[in-house]
């Protein structure tokens, strides 16, 4: 079984012929957006094989073909700076931990399915770790978002400092700090992106589901004990208006915290704070002229 290469723009895609279909065996190069073609040689490329893109640290974006029906375990293991794949909207085999630590990973989008099934789906395998969602023809329908949100709940439901001992054990250097206190708040935030995503895309989601998500993300916004929620929204979707919108929405934002809030914000994210500063002035009812100069 001959290896061959196959140059595209920014680096070379490997593959070997089997059975007159092709199976994409690696990746080599700088290249940010791989399009994967649909044949080569004349052969349907049908699987993207193990271990194909593994640790591709300057991989962003990857579009597979329709005819894909197999993604090979590891795949794009530790991609770490992917942040999205077009999948075909068909049955697609996939094997283990294909997009393990895939952290930047925010859509797997399915062509003729929305932008929203393509976001929770991405969540489903990053943040939930729950590769039983990745059946790509149900993604989208009634009971796939039931299934996903059943999945969401228990992450909530976790107790945060749940899997603390096997960090210790591992050490420092494989998991970051051993500091308990640090470890529970990253916890916290898991929970909060994966419950604000929910709220950007509520389709399907329960009166009762939707009140739970909004206590706690209340529960843990400026001014609380733990500050999660608000530490989410400013550090990593500060340019991100649909993301602080629906944090002043929820009630996250409100007369006890505002001022500190816009101090926290200072001169980083100027339209993020005009939002507030016009939130705080119509919507929470008072607007101090000297106290804003003052920010």
């Amino acid at each position: 079984m001959q290896e061959k290469e196959w140059m595209i723009a920014g680096g070379s895609l490997y593959y070997v012929i089997l059975d007159d279909e092709i199976a994409i065996t690696g990746f080599r190069g700088m290249a940010g957006e791989v399009q994967i073609p649909d044949s080569l040689e004349g052969y349907p490329v049908t699987v993207i094989g193990k271990k194909a893109f593994l640790s591709r640290k300057f991989l962003r974006a990857v579009q597979l073909p329709d005819c894909i029906r197999e993604i090979e375990d590891w795949a794009f293991a530790y991609c770490d700076g992917l942040e999205q794949v077009e999948l075909p909207d068909r049955e697609i085999r996939f094997g283990k931990a294909v997009f393990l630590e895939c952290s930047r990973l925010r859509s797997l989008d399915i062509r003729g399915k929305s932008r929203a099934a393509g976001a929770l789906l991405a969540a489903a395998v990053t943040r939930a770790e729950a590769y039983y969602l990745l059946n790509i023809p149900d993604v989208g329908s009634k009971e796939w978002l039931s299934k996903w949100d059943a999945r969401m709940l228990s992450v909530l439901k976790m107790p945060d400092q749940e899997g603390f001992s096997k960090q210790v054990l591992c050490g420092e250097e494989d998991y970051g700090s051993t500091d308990m206190t640090a470890y529970m708040s990253r916890r916290r935030e898991e929970k909060v992106r994966l419950l604000l995503l929910r709220l950007l895309y509520p389709e399907g989601l329960e009166d009762s589901q939707r009140e739970e998500i909004c206590r706690y993300l209340k529960e843990h916004t400026k001014g609380c004990e733990s500050e999660e929620t608000w530490q989410v929204v400013w550090k990593e979707h500060g340019t991100d208006r649909p993301y602080y919108q629906l944090f002043a929405e929820l009630g996250c934002l409100h007369r006890d915290n505002v001022e500190e809030i816009l101090k926290d914000i200072g001169e980083e994210y100027p339209e993020m704070k005009a939002f507030f500063l016009r939130y705080k002035e119509e919507r929470l009812g008072y607007n101090d002229f000297f106290a804003d100069l003052e920010l």
